[in-house]
């Protein structure tokens, strides 16, 4: 919990995971929506899109964007499921990029928005270092897995030199120990 700076209001910290669960991957980018949003801060989803459409300025395409209606119906499908979430999802929504979730403390100035987007911006950034680890782990087991097929290859080809071995010692063996054919002398 923190406390603002007049100690009156007390503003409760989100749990990481409930952020993490609000953000959806949408036009091939993490993106959190203007309903989750404005759960977060304490305010209608309507005063949410209010003071952005008031502000639109400083929200850009790479800040904000607003889900074309197949999307909507794509993201609803998968995932609301109860009435209850139906019923505040008549509009396509807002969907807050990375970089757009702190710009939202711009236009919405109270102190609970300001520590939320706090919030937001360190789990986007834990995300994104997960991610980072994430590819370097699926690079070095990649290496691995190829070392793993040169070394299989490897074997492969000692164990084709060891059966043509093992077939000339064969050939030499029965042309040793095969019967002797034609003149003997003394």
């Amino acid at each position: 919990m923190v406390k603002d700076k007049d100690n009156s209001k007390n503003i409760i910290a989100i749990p990481e995971e409930v952020i993490m669960s609000k953000i959806y991957f949408i036009r091939g980018q993490k993106v959190m929506i203007d309903r989750d949003l404005a759960e977060f801060y304490g305010v209608q989803t309507k005063v949410l899109k209010q003071a952005v459409k008031r502000n639109i300025e400083r929200f850009p395409e790479d800040f904000m964007f607003e889900m074309t209606k197949e999307e909507f119906e794509d993201w609803r499908s998968q995932f609301v499921t109860s009435k209850s979430d139906m019923m505040g999802l008549r509009y396509a929504p807002f969907c807050f990029t990375n970089i757009g979730v702190p710009q939202l403390s711009t236009v919405l100035k109270s102190k609970k928005a300001i520590m939320i987007n706090l919030q937001i911006m360190r789990v986007f950034n834990k995300m994104m270092v997960m991610l980072a680890t994430q590819k370097e782990i699926l690079q070095k087991l990649e290496q691995l897995q190829r070392n793993d097929i040169e070394q299989d290859k490897k074997i492969m080809l000692i164990f084709e030199y060891l059966k043509q071995f093992e077939e000339a010692k064969q050939l030499q063996s029965n042309q040793e120990n095969r019967k002797r054919i034609g003149f003997k002398g003394d």
